[in-house]
């Protein structure tokens, strides 16, 4: 059986942050209440993603590792990261502030938690009126001060405040302290991995649980950077019809591509797989006779066997994914 571009099963998240745009704007088909994640591709273990598309719907995105191995992802990746699968993305929608928080390096993730690190990137997809992110220090700190502030409940006395607006773009390393601020919907890009240190949550409940959250301040201050810069946002020019770099890491590399007419997209000089993710309009995707239709709030994936696409729209942005 051969491989096409495919489409995953959302799988829907509670938070206790969580609101309803995934639902009344990306028109995710999502039954809870407080909807704060749609994770989109996932090898994450016990949400790994589900085809949605075609001859291999039903598969999970391990079935498909393990049939197509480097036709799925590239023979540098597989050669690296064998049946797992390196990237997983999200749209989040904060209703509330998210905890603010840090995630571990290889290293530390590996030690504690047999895991990947958690490197990641924020898209910001749609943002309220004064809406903003926490992220990294507003000033030249250390530990000391840190745990001062952590202990006398003053920690966003010294956490940059970033007012956003769509098409907003943030590199998130780990180490990086940082948090989602009320009314930002974002696609975020990341390594796989679900290790997240909760520094502070505002000492709210959950009305799921009637409990506070549980905080890893311990594991945190083992993982913190306390490198201050004085700008987080990643700058960028918008490019239509051609790809433009937002972010490149060692983990993966984020292009932005604004369409209004049909382009031809290349890959034969690429030994990984692609995923397209749709943060505005619709565009079609034609390979070997067949469209494939996507839509704000939609994400394909790209099998590496595929070098030569068409893509096909008026009015489209798409973040383009590769390692």
């Amino acid at each position: 059986m051969e491989l096409y571009p495919l489409k995953f099963e959302p799988i829907f998240h509670y938070r206790i942050w969580g609101g309803n745009k995934l639902r009344s704007i990306l028109n995710k088909n999502a039954s809870l209440n407080n909807v704060g994640e749609s994770w989109e591709i996932s090898g994450v273990e016990g949400n790994v993603s589900i085809v949605k598309n075609g001859n291999l719907k039903g598969l999970s995105l391990k079935d498909l590792l393990q049939s197509f191995k480097h036709e799925l992802v590239g023979k540098k990746v597989y050669d690296k990261f064998g049946s797992d699968f390196p990237i997983l993305i999200k749209f989040i929608d904060a209703q509330s502030p998210l905890s603010i928080q840090v995630h571990p390096n290889d290293e530390l993730a590996r030690r504690y938690h047999n895991s990947f690190g958690k490197n990641e990137m924020w898209y910001v997809m749609q943002a309220e009126e004064n809406s903003k992110l926490l992220i990294g220090f507003n000033k030249r700190t250390c530990k000391e001060e840190y745990l001062h502030h952590l202990t006398n409940d003053s920690l966003t006395e010294i956490i940059n405040s970033e007012m956003v607006i769509e098409g907003d773009v943030f590199n998130i390393p780990t180490g990086r302290v940082h948090a989602i601020g009320a009314g930002v919907l974002l696609a975020e890009i990341q390594q796989t991995s679900d290790v997240t240190y909760r520094i502070y949550d505002y000492n709210r409940i959950d009305n799921f649980t009637g409990k506070k959250r549980e905080l890893h301040n311990n594991l945190a201050i083992k993982a913190i950077d306390f490198e201050f810069k004085t700008s987080y946002k990643e700058n960028y020019i918008n490019e239509k019809n051609s790809s433009v770099e937002l972010v490149k890491t060692p983990h993966f590399i984020t292009n932005k591509l604004v369409l209004n007419k049909d382009i031809v997209k290349d890959y034969s000089n690429f030994d990984s797989f692609v995923i397209y993710i749709c943060v505005k309009g619709n565009l079609k995707i034609h390979h070997k006779n067949k469209d494939y239709n996507l839509y704000e709030g939609e994400t394909l994936l790209i099998p590496a066997y595929i070098k030569r696409l068409s893509l096909k729209s008026e009015n489209a942005e798409l973040l383009e994914v590769y390692l």
